[in-house]
């Protein structure tokens, strides 16, 4: 037996333990998964994350960063916000989520395409 049971915009997760606090309409990286909270959750709780590939905006941004239109655009896990370096500065790799379509405007937000879950 298979079926489809959605159209594969979202994933419903666990927040797990030792995560903190989810707050929605922002961007997290959880369990693999990345995407913006549909709504809020502390851990243990289940949140929705929006994961489909379409454009955003978001202000969770680095204040230290000019984001340019098409530059790749990375995650950091530890400060959850966006970077243009591919990693922490140590190694760590960041993972690649989407590519800048507006530049950082001075409110610190950019507009960005979100990338396919790989």
């Amino acid at each position: 037996m298979a079926r489809q049971v959605s159209k594969g915009r979202s994933v419903k997760l666990t927040v797990p333990a030792g995560f903190g606090p989810v707050e929605a309409n922002k961007f997290y990286e959880i369990l693999g998964f990345f995407g913006m909270a549909v709504d809020n959750a502390q851990e243990s709780e289940q949140v929705v994350l929006l994961t489909e590939q379409a454009e955003y905006e978001t202000s969770q941004t680095d204040e230290a960063i000019n984001y340019n239109v098409g530059d790749k655009l990375y995650f950091d896990p530890a400060n959850k916000v966006f970077t243009t370096a591919a990693d922490d500065g140590a190694g760590n790799a960041f993972r690649l989520v989407g590519r800048v379509t507006q530049g950082k405007d001075t409110n610190g937000v950019i507009w960005f395409i979100l990338g396919p879950q790989v």
